[in-house]
């Protein structure tokens, strides 16, 4: 619902969403009160109370300071440059994250779900699911590494179809455009090897 409509109405760009479930308790919870006896025995049989969570997933703005860049002075154990991340959320990504709170206790609360608590956990970069960016698409290889075929601008036979080559993916699962890019960088691939180019 934040992503319909346009920005204008709030002050950040772009939406998020969520993903969520709900689960019962079980036996585990009983442990800690109960360790043997008809009493243990009754509990295990009975399912625990239900629980419900959700967690929203919203777009990283593409800033240009959020970069990765290779350390040649500190190597790995195989004599090759260690990266080095420099990114961080900006304002607008915590704005974001501040209405996902209070879009989502709102909607479970309006749902009739009880003692519904928000919390931010402050995660950072590099703790979400889908990852993006380190080897962007573009035409201009002073500014990106991969040209429009996912193929590296300086290595014609490397193609990178993973997140890396996108510099945002929005807030909804990027699995599909991965695979739908994966399948065009194989087939130029393919026409590029019979062509004799790489």
């Amino acid at each position: 619902f934040r992503n319909l409509g346009g920005d204008s109405d709030r002050d950040y760009k772009r939406g998020f969403g969520y993903q969520g479930g709900a689960s019962r308790g079980n036996w585990e919870e009983t442990i800690a009160e109960l360790s043997y006896g008809k009493d243990l025995k009754d509990a295990v049989l009975k399912p625990g109370g239900w629980t419900f969570g959700m967690m929203g997933f919203g777009e990283v703005l593409p800033y240009e300071n959020n970069r990765f860049t290779l350390d040649y002075d500190k190597l790995d154990d195989w004599g090759l440059p260690t990266v080095t991340f420099d990114a961080e959320l900006q304002e607008n990504e915590l704005k974001m994250r501040k209405d996902m709170l209070e879009s989502a206790v709102d909607m479970l609360e309006k749902a009739g779900l009880r003692d519904v608590k928000g919390y931010d956990n402050e995660s950072a970069l590099g703790l979400g699911i889908h990852e993006m960016g380190t080897a962007r698409m573009g035409r201009d290889r002073k500014t990106s590494v991969l040209n429009g075929n996912n193929q590296l601008h300086d290595v014609p036979n490397v193609y990178v179809t993973d997140g890396s080559f996108m510099t945002s993916a929005s807030c909804v699962n990027p699995s599909l455009t991965y695979m739908a890019f994966t399948a065009r960088a194989a087939n130029h691939a393919v026409q590029e090897l019979k062509k004799g180019n790489i």
